[in-house]
């Protein structure tokens, strides 16, 4: 008895999910993803001007609390999402951005068919902490966990060193000042806690989630500044 033959299972999608892509290690991510000939969309919550427009990259201009069906079926995704309390204006806005967002953009993609995933998180992110900043990163990193991703990165940044204002950012007037202060010094610091520089940190992300590797890993600052060395 012959039996119709069965149709090979669907192949894994290659494209890649940025959400956060106006941001330093977002826009970092975007440009490498692109110069190495991947396909990427980038999920944005307003246009970028057409100066900073990353050739090869899809943008997509959504509410990130809410997308859209019909969207290229992702296979990683990178959430580089943040904000500061003082950009936000309250704790409760401030928890919208970097935990609401980031876990429901996790959610859609896991569902969509993502498997590997990569999250800017911040050094210091612990759930139990008594620093609300650094609770609210450690309970978006434990959130992912649970989503169930067959590879997760979880990247712990120190001071991220670039120029917000040339990507059309609001000026951050304390990290500004901290980096003034931390340059020159930045062979003398270790290198757990000396800036780094936003191309590393997506240099070491898109390194890390290419690999076989843990369920979970974290990438802390030091790692990645030589995991993440051009």
């Amino acid at each position: 008895m012959s039996t119709a033959p069965t149709a090979p299972p669907a192949a894994a999608s290659h494209t890649s999910w940025v959400a956060g892509g106006s941001g330093l290690v977002g826009r970092e991510l975007l440009r490498q993803a692109s110069a190495a000939g991947e396909p990427v969309l980038a999920l944005l919550r307003r246009p970028l001007p057409a100066a900073q427009a990353v050739p090869g990259v899809a943008p997509a201009v959504v509410d990130l609390r809410a997308l859209p069906a019909g969207l290229p079926a992702p296979g990683r995704l990178y959430i580089a999402l943040g904000t500061t309390l003082a950009q936000a204006g309250s704790r409760e806005a401030f928890r919208a951005v970097d935990l609401d967002t980031v876990v429901a953009v996790a959610r859609t993609a896991r569902a969509a068919g993502a498997t590997r995933c990569a999250l800017v998180s911040a050094l210091g992110a612990d759930a139990g902490s008594r620093v609300f900043y650094n609770r609210v990163k450690g309970e978006a990193e434990q959130a992912l966990m649970a989503l169930g991703f067959e590879r997760l990165v979880i990247a712990r940044p120190s001071l991220l060193d670039g120029h917000r204002e040339a990507l059309g950012q609001p000026a951050r007037a304390a990290e500004a000042w901290s980096l003034r202060l931390a340059r020159p010094l930045a062979g003398v610091i270790p290198a757990a806690w000396r800036p780094i520089r936003a191309d590393r940190v997506a240099r070491a992300l898109r390194l890390a989630l290419s690999q076989d590797g843990p369920a979970v890993q974290v990438l802390e600052s030091g790692q990645m500044q030589t995991l993440g060395a051009p």
